[in-house]
């Protein structure tokens, strides 16, 4: 349980080693776990009677750092070495696995033997679990997915020798009855995402099951580190957003832009963030303080999680002040109107691999040029063509349905161009289609688009590459008949130096070199 200190070329912390897989069950490392603990009132660790839960054990580094406190803390209450171990690891620390395996490696970092009641135990339980726990649970098909979690019942329906990943902890209406007892600390890292069934790997998040089972079981502080896609998108996650942004109970959020500041080697879309839920904290009363991490900088900046009447959280305080003034000239004449759906003709995707798809116009009737994925260009019948065949004509607008803006890549939107007599896949959207736009006009609105000015105003509505109609939110229309630059963006809307700034600052270069 000491900690050592070694030259910067060898880490000898196999928790740390570990933390630097990554796949959906991201491990935590040693360093964010403390951060974590760090939030909580430190006396925590010198009372007895303080109780602690994982309901999501990996590494069980969470219950290792706790120890750690706590052996320090109850020093002068339980001089005794062993009968302070006894005490804590067996009354005040507990936990759930979310695998078999996971199970093992907690119990070997917290009692430094996969068996709590072997002779190489820290401490002697009757069981070979002790309080970390693993019961194999089995997910409740409903028409094809989990009633609980939304797992696949193509994917996860196993054999069971095989993992299911149907997790204890929110497989379960009754969550309080798993250890019968108050927890006054909930913490934890909960798995992120299971596979849906649906085409392209489509994933479905679970964590915010997590946070709201902990939630059910009301402690007295609950801190989690999720991704940070509920800011703004997800799937199925508008709920969760909902609560999240209007719960009066948080207190801090610490939000990771880049993932690699967090998880070093891991990428997850958006970053990551973790909270602080506190009981009889009331942030109506007194604000939440928002610590956004860049690197090795950090800006504290104390808000709420909701601004007006919108339903997502502003990622960045310092936008506020840039949204207000944009959005009160906009008279809610925003670029989201006049984007099309997920698929602007009703072709999918994969619609390039049928036979529907002609790589030629050769011996066609009438053939329609079609953009791909990629910019792929095929040919599609005219008769084939689902929806607003009327815009086949129109001078419009086609981008990425995914692009990087607001992300940690750099941006990609230079795939913003024009077409007339052209369709697309839902690789791309369409946007100005039932303005009737001039071919002076498409081109001035596709240059408005890679405007440093648009890209930031396109980022606050993203926390992924998604890049659905919504995102356009708070883009404010403008009369395309001229073009328009940056420096005519920012002295219309009255941005500061500092602002414009900020802006720039926010946004990275766009793929294909200097802008």
């Amino acid at each position: 349980m000491t900690s050592e200190h070694t030259n910067a070329g060898h880490n000898p912390d196999v928790l740390t080693c570990i933390a630097n897989l990554s796949n959906d069950e991201v491990f935590t490392p040693p360093e964010v776990a403390n951060a974590m603990l760090d939030l909580l009132p430190q006396k925590l660790f010198r009372n007895p009677d303080t109780t602690f839960l994982d309901p999501a054990c990996k590494s069980g580094v969470f219950l290792r750092e706790i120890a750690k406190r706590l052996l320090k803390g109850l020093e002068k209450k339980i001089p005794d070495l062993q009968e302070r171990i006894d005490h804590i690891f067996t009354r005040q620390l507990f936990g759930i696995a979310i695998t078999e395996l996971t199970s093992h490696l907690s119990r070997r970092s917290l009692y430094c033997s996969k068996r709590a009641d072997g002779e190489y135990s820290v401490t002697q339980f009757d069981t070979p679990g002790g309080n970390i726990r693993f019961e194999s649970t089995r997910h409740t098909w409903d028409d094809g997915k989990c009633e609980f979690c939304g797992a696949s019942q193509s994917q996860y329906d196993r054999d069971e020798a095989l993992e299911t990943h149907a997790y204890e902890f929110i497989h379960t209406t009754k969550p309080e009855e798993i250890f019968n007892m108050k927890f006054d600390v909930i913490i934890s890292n909960p798995p992120y995402q299971l596979s849906d069934g649906g085409a392209q790997a489509s994933a479905k998040p679970v964590y915010h099951y997590f946070v709201e089972q902990a939630k059910k079981l009301n402690p007295q502080y609950l801190t989690m580190i999720i991704p940070a896609r509920w800011y703004a998108g997800g799937k199925g996650l508008d709920e969760f957003r909902d609560d999240m942004i209007t719960d009066t109970h948080i207190q801090e959020l610490h939000d990771f832009p880049n993932t690699d500041d967090c998880f070093p080697g891991v990428n997850i879309r958006g970053g990551v963030c973790y909270f602080l839920w506190k009981k009889d904290f009331d942030n109506q009363k007194n604000l939440v303080n928002v610590v956004t991490h860049d690197g090795d900088k950090t800006n504290s900046m104390h808000r709420s999680l909701k601004y007006r009447d919108l339903d997502i959280f502003l990622r960045y305080g310092e936008s506020l002040s840039i949204l207000e003034k944009v959005m009160s000239m906009c008279d809610d004449d925003v670029v989201a109107k006049y984007v099309s759906s997920r698929k602007p003709f009703g072709l999918s995707t994969d619609f390039v691999k049928t036979k529907k798809f002609h790589l030629t116009p050769t011996g066609m009737n009438t053939p329609i040029r079609c953009y791909g994925k990629g910019k792929k260009i095929g040919y599609v019948e005219f008769n084939d063509i689902p929806n607003h065949q009327e815009w086949i004509g129109r001078w419009k607008v086609f981008t990425s349905r995914a692009n990087n803006i607001g992300t940690e890549l750099n941006d990609d939107n230079l795939n913003a161009f024009i077409g007339k007599d052209e369709i697309c896949t839902e690789s791309y959207i369409v946007i100005g289609a039932a303005l009737r736009f001039s071919k002076t006009e498409a081109n001035n609105l596709a240059a408005y688009l890679q405007t440093k000015f648009v890209r930031f105003c396109h980022s606050l509505a993203k926390t992924s590459q998604d890049a659905t109609s919504k995102t356009y939110r708070f883009v404010p229309m403008q009369d395309f008949s001229k073009p328009w630059t940056d420096e005519e963006l920012y002295a219309k809307y009255g941005l500061t130096d500092e602002e414009i700034t900020f802006i720039e600052s926010m946004i990275r270069p766009m793929d294909g070199g200097d802008e």
